[in-house]
């Protein structure tokens, strides 16, 4: 007899929260045992001996994490189920949408230099960074309906700002840069109970909102006029929504720190498992994010690493490949259009050669010269000390004139492929896979060298250039899903690097400056490379110029001039990776530079794409070489990494351009 349709579903979903949440039984209870038998656990619970190490840990310790675990994953199932719909966007949590960024980097602000508010309450501090960089990202998409792909790279960018800001606050404040970014990958370490009975206040008050706001929540499926004639007020209710989202999200990261993409997945197994009411969802997708993170935390414990990994982490690299394989099946992901500032009056290329002339000699001349002294004085270095600074200085200069000219080169040939101004190598996922790859070598090595590091990262962003050739080539080499799929290729390179570093190795200062952007190692070697690697896409993208001018005008456009836009795209997306690997080789992963090149060149005037890419290559280098300087300058005798300070600054510049940016 066949079973009717309900019930199939009903069981499917039920095997979805229970299966996970048996392993996890288990394992709990095994863990427990083991640290205390079974006749004495109501003894340590009710009456613990304060002479026994055995019972302190399994009351204070062992047994609230187990409690904890499902508490945050419910918590951050019913986020995911809510959020995703009142923005009608699967690809929306709040680590996606940047709200943990903001949550994550307010608590380390208040923790580093304000540790008076933490006596506040750390769920205020959280709700406060949460809520500013939510409301920054709806203002940016607002205009463009809350798409999917407008509402990721707006995450994206907040979450690449937040992070460069909460890193360059670590690297002024060393001593504590450790616990920080464990504590930020998301920890469920636990040493009294004080955290699970706060999340059982906040789990209980997130569950009843929801279910007072289950109706009005029903009628958004509608369009707003229908539910305004139902009674409903959709822009108070998404408000509401949009709000109790926000306030349960920041809770979890104040008591856990950032706990990485379970709001994503419990929802999305939840649907593939058949649920297609809200209520159905609202329902199981806590259950469901309780039983994964349980089981997560469970498997973290008993992993063989030589210290523990967080359990945000671990949830990263779970969740993070669930994110590509639903970016590859987005049904329709709405075009963005090359949009940007209004363009100013187009300009020759050959007046601003005199004013290049001038800029990139005083550029040059303040890199090399000017300095400051052991004391922190400022000096200027006379043309007779040359000698002594150029092979101190002339490395770095001249590594970052070639890297950031190769950046900004990539950039531009992103932008004009895929015609989206957000376009970037960072976004792209080249540099994240140069990162995925310097890592596993860091992680089957004792040590380094730098032609090791140069493999590695070389076969990581061709690694990665396949992943997203594979991901989008099916679709045609859709533009926005180039983008999403670098920005969970980004996901997972970030989460790799904390992972490396929960083990303690004793690279991770090594580690970070690289992954920071800094030319404070580079070689004349670097430098040749950079420049002569810069110099020769220079002399082969301008082949380029007659496929980037009609690109951006569409499939069919390019179809009717002669173009097959597939092998089009392919060449073009080569070409952009081989300056972003390079680049990434040679100083790191950086952000914002190819963001920010391109944009000025369009915003001076140069629009078409041949003075487009030697105007970009030429404000690349000089970004570059400038924050280089400024890195050096500013906290001396300490050093910023040019990347952080490109990406500290390259972040809100692009968030005004995207304020400003025309509907």
């Amino acid at each position: 007899m066949k079973l009717p349709f309900a019930l199939i579903q009903r069981r499917r979903l039920c095997i979805v929260v229970s299966v996970p949440a048996l392993f996890a039984a288990i394992l709990s209870f095994l863990a427990l045992n083991k640290q205390l038998p079974l006749d004495m656990w109501w003894t340590a619970l009710n009456a613990t001996d304060l002479d026994d190490s055995r019972q302190l840990l399994f009351r204070h310790a062992m047994v609230p994490r187990v409690l904890i675990a499902p508490l945050i994953g419910a918590a951050l199932g019913l986020t995911g189920a809510i959020l995703q719909h009142v923005l009608r966007n699967p690809l929306a949590e709040p680590t996606t949408i940047g709200t943990n960024a903001g949550a994550s980097l307010a608590l380390t602000v208040a923790t580093l230099y304000s540790p008076w508010l933490l006596e506040w309450g750390k769920v205020w501090i959280t709700l406060a960074g949460g809520v500013t960089t939510t409301a920054i990202i709806f203002l940016l998409v607002a205009r463009r309906g809350f798409s999917p792909t407008a509402l990721i790279i707006a995450g994206l960018i907040i979450s690449l700002t937040c992070s460069s800001a909460s890193t360059l606050l670590m690297a002024i404040n060393r001593e504590y840069s450790e616990e920080l970014f464990i504590w930020q990958s998301g920890s469920l370490v636990q040493n009294s109970d004080t955290a699970v009975i706060a999340l059982v206040i906040w789990l209980c008050a997130g569950v009843g909102s929801a279910a007072f706001l289950l109706r009005p929540l029903i009628l958004l499926e509608l369009s707003d006029g229908s539910a305004q004639n139902l009674g409903a007020k959709p822009s108070t209710v998404r408000a509401a929504a949009l709000g109790l989202a926000v306030l349960i999200s920041t809770a979890v990261v104040a008591y856990a720190g950032v706990i990485s993409f379970i709001a994503l997945v419990a929802p999305a197994l939840i649907r593939l498992a058949g649920a297609r009411s809200l209520r159905q969802r609202l329902t199981f997708a806590p259950l469901a994010g309780a039983s994964l993170l349980w089981l997560t935390d469970c498997l973290v414990q008993i992993v063989p690493f030589s210290s523990e990994i967080p359990t945000g982490t671990a949830s990263a690299i779970l969740g993070a490949p669930l994110l590509l394989v639903m970016i590859a099946s987005l049904r329709t992901v709405p075009e963005q259009g090359q949009v940007g500032l209004k363009p100013s009056k187009r300009q020759s290329l050959r007046q601003l050669i005199p004013v290049g002339a001038i800029v990139f000699a005083v550029a040059m001349v303040i890199a090399f010269m000017v300095g400051r002294s052991s004391g922190g004085t400022w000096n200027w270095s006379p043309p007779t000390e040359m000698q002594m600074l150029l092979p101190l200085r002339g490395p770095r200069v001249l590594t970052a004139l070639g890297c950031g000219a190769m950046l900004a080169m990539s950039g531009m040939l992103m932008q004009r492929m895929t015609t989206n101004v957000m376009a970037a190598p960072e976004v792209m996922g080249i540099s994240g896979g140069a990162t995925i790859g310097v890592l596993t070598v860091m992680f089957f090595t004792i040590g380094i060298d730098r032609p090791m590091m140069f493999a590695a990262a070389l076969a990581g962003s061709f690694t990665a250039l396949l992943l997203i050739l594979l991901t989008s080539g099916r679709l045609h080499f859709s533009g926005d899903r180039l983008l999403l799929a670098g920005v969970s290729l980004a996901t997972i390179a970030s989460s790799f690097a904390a992972l490396f570093i929960a083990s303690g190795d004793q690279r991770i200062e090594f580690l970070l400056a690289w992954m920071s952007g800094s030319t404070y190692r580079s070689t004349l070697a670097d430098a040749v490379i950079s420049c002569a690697t810069a110099l020769g896409l220079l002399a082969v993208v301008p082949l380029t110029t007659r496929w980037l001018d009609i690109v951006p005008l569409g499939k069919a456009s390019s179809n009717a001039l002669g173009l097959q836009p597939w092998r089009v795209n392919l060449i073009l997306i080569v070409l952009a990776a081989i300056p972003a690997g390079v680049a990434t080789l040679l100083i790191g992963p950086l952000s914002f530079v190819g963001l920010m090149a391109p944009h000025l060149a369009r915003v001076m005037g140069f629009h078409r794409a041949l003075p487009q890419i030697y105007v970009s290559a030429f404000l690349g280098g000089i970004i570059l070489i400038c924050a280089d300087w400024l890195g050096r300058m500013l906290l001396f005798p300490w050093q910023i990494p040019a990347g952080l300070l490109a990406a500290f600054i390259g972040g809100p510049y692009f968030l005004i351009l995207m304020l400003k940016k025309q509907a």
